[in-house]
C-alpha cells in the first residue's frame, strides 16, 4: 500500500494546515497539500496527504473516509501515482 492519499470533498476555506492538523488524529502526517486553481487561486477541493507509515493511511481511510469536516463530507482514498501524459503539441494562442 501507498502512504499517499486522496483526499476529496475538502471545503474550499481549508488551508494546507488544517488539513495536517486533521489528519493528525490518525498518526503522522509527513505533508499535506490542497490543489490550488493556477488561474484563480483558489482551492479545487481536493488533496494529498502523506502520512509515515502505510499502517497510519489505512487508519486515516478507517477514520475519516466519508466523515464530515468543516461541514463537507471527505473521500479518503489511497493516491494513484500519477499517470505519464501523451506526447501531444503544445497550443498557442
Amino acid at each position: 500500500m501507498n502512504s499517499k492519499l486522496y483526499i476529496g470533498g475538502i471545503p474550499y476555506t481549508s488551508t494546507n494546515d488544517d488539513l495536517k492538523e486533521h489528519f493528525g488524529a490518525a498518526g503522522t502526517v509527513v505533508s499535506a497539500q490542497i490543489i490550488i486553481d493556477k488561474m484563480t487561486n483558489r482551492s479545487k477541493g481536493f488533496g494529498f496527504v502523506e502520512m509515515s507509515s502505510d499502517e497510519e493511511a489505512e487508519k486515516a481511510i478507517a477514520m475519516f473516509h466519508d466523515q464530515e469536516f468543516q461541514g463537507r463530507r471527505l473521500t479518503v482514498n489511497v493516491a494513484r501515482p500519477l499517470a505519464p501524459r501523451e506526447d501531444r503539441p503544445r497550443r498557442t494562442f
